[in-house]
């Protein structure tokens, strides 16, 4: 990922500047940097002795015995393998509950599951950065989590960058080549249409290039 513009992180400053507590989504489709992007912006605004925090969309994946008891484990990753309900529970937690920790989930890649508790925002302000798919999606809940969040930026990167950081992080994880390659087309290919489908609901459109 090129480096992080500073124009970004006075905006995403801006944004939490004399609040106690705000949001700003960051979304894009599989594979296009959105977790590079939140955490460099949690970082760099961290340097600058600003308080931020991140919580990531990927905690609120279903876990694999759900997703067999509803057979959705060959669709993992599409809208309805996530706990949107419980993703908008954990924003309204985020913005409100000021005065103590909030935990929250995280995804182990390795695991390729859930982690309970494994992230924390403490007390006090605080600029929370949230990443995912589908902060911008039409279906419930997602308009009424977008409805939480100061501002959605939109990560772009070229399909052919990002479908081959996808083959490549399948085959990291333990699938081969031949399945890492369907997979993307059958299964990350459709959602990233769906999530391109809502770019221009975003505030922002971040190009990313290698």
């Amino acid at each position: 990922m090129t480096p992080l513009d500073p124009g970004l992180v006075d905006r995403a400053a801006a944004l939490g500047a004399g609040r106690t507590r705000t949001v700003l989504g960051i979304v894009g489709e599989p594979g296009s940097g959105k977790t590079t992007l939140a955490t460099a912006l949690v970082d760099a605004l961290a340097a600058r002795g600003l308080a931020a925090a991140w919580l990531p969309m990927d905690g609120f994946h279903l876990s694999d015995r759900s997703l067999e008891a509803i057979g959705r484990r060959d669709r993992k990753g599409a809208i309805d393998t996530f706990d949107g309900w419980g993703y908008l529970a954990a924003l309204r937690r985020a913005l409100e509950e000021i005065d103590h920790p909030v935990y929250l989930p995280g995804f182990e890649r390795v695991l390729e599951q859930p982690l309970a508790a494994d992230r924390v925002i403490p007390p006090g302000p605080a600029l929370v950065v949230t990443e995912g798919n589908y902060l911008l999606d039409e279906e419930a809940p997602w308009p009424v989590a977008r409805g939480l969040m100061a501002e959605v930026w939109y990560v772009e990167v070229a399909d052919a960058v990002r479908r081959a950081r996808l083959v490549e992080r399948h085959i990291r994880f333990g699938k081969t080549g031949r399945e890492a390659s369907a997979w993307v087309e059958a299964v990350d290919e459709p959602n990233a249409r769906r999530i391109r489908a809502r770019r221009a609901a975003a505030d922002l459109v971040v190009p990313v290039t290698e």
